[in-house]
């Protein structure tokens, strides 16, 4: 059966895409941390990092870099900051959350109730900033 990412990346499921290149989507989150919350998501559905080959592991923190570049330029935090958890969704995808201070990637803070206005807020503003970075990958 495919992953909750695998349906999004074919598009049965909505999402609010950042990014998409022949390997390597990302989109917000629906339940995001804090404003610019981003998944890195490789289109081939591999459960655990590790086992990611090492040319798609790198395409994947490339892109977590220029999309990371995007989110500081978009929302201005002291750093972008990165997680691999991978218990929620079987299907390697990185975090990217704008932090201020440590307790801003607590996973604890997730807002299950995210307005559909912020979250489209929020894709559009890092959307902007790839443009801004000169990428043309950028998800429309």
């Amino acid at each position: 059966m495919a992953s909750l990412f695998t349906r999004i990346i074919q598009g049965e499921l909505p999402g609010r895409f950042v990014w998409k290149d022949e390997h390597v989507v990302a989109f917000l989150t629906i339940r995001p941390i804090r404003p610019g919350h981003v998944l890195v998501v490789p289109r081939k559905e591999v459960d655990y990092w590790i086992d990611l080959e090492p040319e798609l592991a790198n395409r994947v923190m490339s892109v977590s870099q220029t999309v990371s570049r995007a989110i500081q330029n978009a929302f201005q935090p002291k750093k972008v900051g990165l997680a691999i958890i991978g218990l929620e969704v079987r299907h390697v995808h990185l975090h990217l959350v704008p932090v201020n201070e440590v307790r801003d990637l607590d996973f604890a803070k997730e807002d299950p109730n995210a307005s559909p206005q912020s979250l489209d807020e929020a894709a559009a503003k890092i959307r902007a900033a790839l443009r801004a970075l000169g990428r043309k990958e950028v998800a429309d």
